[in-house]
């Protein structure tokens, strides 16, 4: 498959993924880290915010792959 495939089939997997991902981290926001106090608050919004990062490493990695003719 070539590098520019593989990059439109990523970049769909990842708005996908942050569609459902957003609104998951927005709820568990709204419902448990608004109870906590300002600091703890401020490193869970920090941790969610990057979070989404972690299981999309993968995909970028094999979006990024050179072309097998790009190898020689």
């Amino acid at each position: 498959m070539r590098r520019r495939t593989r990059s439109l089939i990523g970049t769909i997997a990842m708005l996908a993924f942050i569609v459902v991902y957003a609104p998951l981290a927005m709820a568990l926001a709204d419902s448990r880290i608004a109870e906590t106090p300002a600091p703890v608050q401020a490193i869970l919004y920090a941790l969610l915010g990057i979070a989404w990062i972690f299981p999309l490493m993968p995909l970028i990695r094999w979006m990024e792959r050179p072309d097998p003719e790009e190898r020689a």
